[in-house]
């Protein structure tokens, strides 16, 4: 494979809209598709963690690729989400997604039962040898047995079909280390941050791009901030990537993982309905106060108007308080023989 032919771009994870009774909303799922690729994304990146595929049967997930792939019909590049609870069916999804035309599938490392390097690097080369598509790797250390980079680069050297990494670590001196180890031999191979809070960093230290929750919500801001960053315009990306954390980080950290970004996404006119996994009484109290928090940050940048209630006032930055965590993160640093 070339390096014109390797994954780059903005490939939305995106979130599957379920209708009153909690089965997939087909017309709703291929509107937001329409709507995703209408506004500039890569790619679209179906069976994600930010699409459940976890709270779906392997059937559901299936229908979901089958849905999207009829939908896009070959408008933007599909990077499925194949992970399955073992080897025998995730080869027979890899088999089916190839079938349906996707350009390589996603595959999350082991997880439940937490394996070794050696158990890991064995799991992703029985699937490699096997897959009849190309296959990304998923290293998303907090859910999975992690890939360390050891592994990454014998699975690169070993394997024609490993084309590609997703890391969600959001750990960028973990993927320097990946680029120095992998692309001197693999100068084809992708890597995509799943860290929506730093894909500027992570592009400048030599990503392709990124699988960005935040993007199935704001596909105008991450691609411009995409653009802007590859094309060096780094004062304006800066300014950008900092606006996108403040979002980022009201979506991911004020409610269980993925409601924040649904509860956004139906403030952007997608009916997402509820997800499956129920919430208590108090959940749902906090979900509404952060929809209008998501309101208020939406309309600062131009997607809603705001909530009848108002919003507050931008508040000035509190320069003791940056240089207080400014701190500690160098402390940690430290701590790790980082800086």
């Amino acid at each position: 494979m070339s390096t014109s032919d390797r994954l780059q771009g903005l490939f939305v994870p995106n979130i599957v809209p379920l209708d009153g009774g909690g089965e997939i909303n087909e017309p709703e799922l291929r509107r937001y598709c329409d709507w995703l690729i209408e506004r500039g994304v890569h790619g679209l990146y179906p069976n994600g963690s930010t699409g459940e595929f976890t709270r779906f049967t392997a059937e559901e997930r299936v229908r979901i690729i089958e849905i999207i792939a009829d939908q896009v019909n070959g408008r933007v590049p599909i990077l499925a989400g194949a992970a399955e609870a073992n080897v025998r069916e995730t080869l027979r999804a890899c088999e089916r997604y190839h079938e349906l035309g996707v350009r390589a599938v996603a595959i999350v490392s082991p997880f439940y039962y937490k394996l070794t390097p050696a158990g890991v690097y064995a799991y992703f080369k029985e699937i490699a040898d096997n897959s009849p598509v190309d296959v990304t790797l998923y290293n998303i250390p907090m859910f999975a047995s992690p890939i360390d980079v050891p592994t990454v680069q014998r699975l690169a050297d070993e394997c024609e079909r490993v084309v590609a990494i997703k890391d969600s670590s959001g750990d960028l001196p973990h993927m320097m280390r990946m680029i120095a180890a992998v692309r001197p031999n693999r100068p084809d191979f992708s890597f995509l941050t799943g860290w929506d809070a730093a894909l500027m960093p992570m592009m400048l230290i030599g990503c392709d791009g990124g699988t960005n929750a935040t993007s199935g919500v704001v596909p105008e801001i991450m691609r411009k901030l995409f653009d802007l960053t590859q094309s060096g315009r780094l004062d304006q990306a800066r300014d950008l990537q900092y606006r996108v954390l403040t979002l980022f980080d009201a979506m991911i950290f004020s409610a269980e993982f993925p409601e924040g970004f649904r509860a956004a996404l139906r403030l952007r006119g997608i009916d997402t309905g509820l997800g499956r996994q129920p919430q208590s009484d108090v959940q749902q109290l906090e979900l509404s106060k952060l929809s209008d928090q998501l309101q208020c940050l939406l309309a600062a940048e131009g997607f809603t108007d705001e909530p009848i209630a108002g919003c507050p006032a931008n508040q000035p930055v509190n320069q003791d308080q940056v240089a207080r965590i400014a701190a500690k993160v160098v402390e940690e640093l430290r701590k790790r023989g980082m800086a």
